[in-house]
């Protein structure tokens, strides 16, 4: 495999311009759909005196959010447990609206009602703070440790790839319609951790190459050094991908919003780790020639 990487560096960064381009445009304009976690709501836990599946309680749910708009499949989260237990997690209601809520399930089964919490949007705001928080300071972590370890130009490189990477996950997840919830931010601090690996693979090899080839420049040795790592990207990215189909297809709606963020994530972290952050430092390496000119 032999990719001239720096040559083509308009035609990769142009491809990475659209999809950031289409995913600020989800962002924007249809905007993010918060869930419970975020926004606050309601917490139904109900033991129902016979079997209970989704099959069975989703159209009864559907049928009692014509009513209640709060209800509404793509807002609420149903998970069933042990014991014909149902979990239901509902946008905020009114009392009228639970009570009315309560009497249309017990249409579906006579049940129990063991919890009813309601989760203030307080809560929510705290839990958006505590993820920018978190996503800041990861991001000022890795530009730390990338400095000491190699150079600032190739941290700065690292950054860009991974604003590259969350901008275009948020913006298709947005674009998708699903819900934003605390497994979605765990998905985006895992592909920060996967494509920064995934990077740091690759800086590593350019700077081996640098100091055992004196005579070839930086250019050259970003193109030589991911030829030899592309391979070993590529098999470990389709490896991860085919796990997370396995989980997409087998794991259930509740994992959906996570699982689809991380399918998005490593294969745009991969593009980033090869096609983004090595072509970007070549052009922060230009630049600081020209500036010492």
């Amino acid at each position: 495999m032999n990719i001239d990487i720096i040559r083509n560096t308009k035609i990769w960064l142009g491809v990475s311009g659209v999809l950031i381009l289409i995913s600020l445009f989800g962002i924007i304009f249809k905007g993010l759909n918060y869930g419970i976690d975020f926004t606050g709501g309601n917490l139904f836990q109900l033991k129902f005196q016979e079997e209970v599946s989704l099959q069975k309680l989703n159209p009864v749910l559907d049928g009692i959010a014509s009513k209640i708009p709060q209800l509404d499949s793509r807002s609420r989260k149903v998970q069933i447990s042990e014991d014909n237990v149902a979990i239901i997690r509902t946008l905020e209601m009114s009392e009228e609206q639970k009570t009315q809520f309560l009497s249309g399930v017990e249409a579906y089964s006579n049940y129990e009602l063991q919890k009813s919490e309601k989760v203030g949007a307080t809560i929510g705001s705290e839990l958006k703070r505590t993820a920018i928080y978190a996503l800041i300071i990861g991001g000022i972590l890795i530009v730390m440790y990338i400095t000491l370890r190699f150079e600032f130009k190739f941290a700065i490189a690292a950054i860009i790839a991974l604003f590259h990477d969350i901008i275009i996950s948020v913006g298709f997840i947005a674009i998708l319609g699903y819900e934003l919830n605390t497994p979605f931010i765990a998905a985006l601090l895992t592909i920060l951790g996967y494509s920064i690996n995934d990077t740091i693979v690759v800086f590593d090899r350019i700077r081996e190459n640098l100091r055992r080839k004196k005579a070839v420049s930086l250019a050259e040795s970003i193109n030589i050094s991911i030829n030899q790592v592309m391979t070993r990207s590529i098999n470990t990215s389709l490896t991860t991908f085919l796990a997370i189909i396995a989980i997409l297809v087998f794991g259930g709606d509740s994992l959906k919003t996570f699982i689809t963020t991380l399918l998005i994530g490593v294969v745009v972290g991969t593009y980033s780790s090869i096609f983004v952050a090595s072509p970007v430092v070549n052009i922060l390496e230009k630049k600081q020639s020209v500036t010492e000119v």
